[in-house]
């Protein structure tokens, strides 16, 4: 069986979509400024196997950054009200639906195999612009990805 990164991408990508609370969702690390409005990017950051894998077949942790991103010229009472209820509405999601529609076994939301589910807050300066960032670190579990054999 083979690792389908692009599958558990898109269910990412999808929760963040049917939020309703980005202008565009990516589905990459943007190397230019996002533009106007709420963005989410979404990208892979490390995949490990995990002791719990079987004899047959290897568990693995597939975790994924959310970054979501507001301009800094937005009113400044404004800003963090509206990344904390996007933020807010994506870890309901991922808590809500924590094997991403049977993909996976589960979020790790309390860190089972490291890392639970995070969120920390910066800013970014990217193409001479500001942006207050919200980062989600989200873990995932995922059974059976490879088949070990001799």
């Amino acid at each position: 069986m083979a690792l389908n990164i692009e599958g558990l991408l898109d269910a990412v990508v999808s929760h963040a979509m049917a939020s309703g609370h980005f202008e565009r969702v990516n589905q990459h690390e943007p190397e230019n400024a996002p533009g106007d409005g709420l963005t989410c990017a979404v990208w892979a950051n490390r995949i490990t196997p995990l002791r719990s894998s079987g004899l047959v077949t290897v568990t693995a942790l597939v975790a994924f950054n959310v970054r979501i991103f507001s301009h800094m010229f937005d009113p400044p009472d404004a800003i963090d009200p509206t990344v904390i209820a996007a933020v807010d509405a994506l870890c309901g999601a991922y808590s809500g639906d924590f094997t991403l529609g049977g993909l996976l076994r589960h979020v790790d939301l309390l860190g089972a195999h490291g890392q639970p589910l995070d969120v920390r807050a910066g800013y970014l300066q990217q193409d001479g612009t500001r942006y207050r960032v919200m980062d989600i670190a989200l873990p995932c579990i995922v059974n059976d990805l490879w088949t070990e054999a001799p």
